[in-house]
């Protein structure tokens, strides 16, 4: 039930007009503005504030996960974009190759690892036998084209770099394998690491092949083969390339096993780096 009476609309608002004419005075008042204490100069102003706000851990976390899930969508719409993101930070490497299938596999792995890193690829010779056969021949050619870029003066003799090397090998009787070597190598840190991929079955009907088109005084017959597996692949069985044969024979393309070993060899790396470069 009400208690009294609606006064007319029109003459509340009579009233309230007569309460606040000029020369009268008015029950209402407002606070008086004061300077916010957070902006004042004794703080550094609103640049201060500001600075101040950025570095709270918790505004920090949301800001980190507001630009990882751009990243994120930027990367999902363009994969292609990722190697531009994340190139950058204090790593530099190169990668002793031009070739796309090296260069992408070993940068995706170490900014992977390292979060920001530059990555990028120059040709370089070998100096031993197109198809190197064994361990020691792998190794000699990956660490001969970091060598070589030195010499040449492509890359600073202080410059980190990667090489990756593929060579063939007997591990069981007639058995051949497919293996890449990988290696770092950092001189102002002093650290020098070997990686390898996952071995790759050969026929033995095709090593056999590149023996016989390798001549007997080839004068670099002690490192390996004139010719390689991949160019007899390539030769022998349709829709074959020579370059990344892999992927007929297990399903695996040769970028993922260069990555695989990449990823390892950049783990292995961030280990060993003083905390302060990591």
């Amino acid at each position: 039930p009400f208690l009294g009476t609606l006064a007319d609309p029109m003459t509340q608002q009579a009233n309230l007009s007569s309460a606040l004419a000029p020369g009268t005075d008015s029950t209402i008042t407002f606070p008086e503005e004061h300077d916010d204490p957070r902006v004042s100069t004794a703080t550094g102003g609103l640049w201060g504030f500001i600075k101040g706000v950025a570095e709270n851990p918790m505004v920090k976390s949301v800001l980190d996960k507001t630009k990882h899930s751009v990243e994120t969508m930027i990367t999902t719409l363009d994969p292609g974009m990722v190697p531009y993101i994340k190139t950058g930070g204090e790593l530099d490497i190169v990668v002793t190759s031009n070739k796309e299938v090296k260069v992408a596999a070993i940068r995706d792995a170490f900014q992977e690892v390292f979060g920001m890193a530059v990555v990028t690829g120059e040709a370089a010779e070998s100096n031993i036998a197109p198809q190197p056969v064994g361990y020691a021949a792998g190794l000699k050619g990956a660490q001969e084209r970091i060598d070589s870029l030195r010499r040449a003066g492509v890359i600073h003799e202080k410059q980190p770099a990667v090489s990756a090397e593929s060579f063939i090998e007997e591990l069981l009787p007639d058995k051949w394998f497919d293996i890449g070597c990988l290696i770092i190598e950092d001189p102002i840190h002093g650290i020098h690491l070997e990686a390898f991929t996952q071995a790759t079955p050969v026929p033995l009907q095709y090593v056999q092949q590149a023996k016989s088109l390798t001549p007997e005084d080839y004068s670099l017959r002690w490192s390996g083969l004139l010719v390689t597996v991949g160019e007899v692949l390539e030769k022998n069985i349709q829709n074959v390339n020579r370059t990344d044969w892999h992927m007929v024979f297990t399903g695996m393309s040769r970028r993922q096993m260069i990555y695989g070993a990449a990823k390892a060899l950049a783990g292995m790396y961030k280990q060993q780096l003083p905390p302060s470069t990591v």
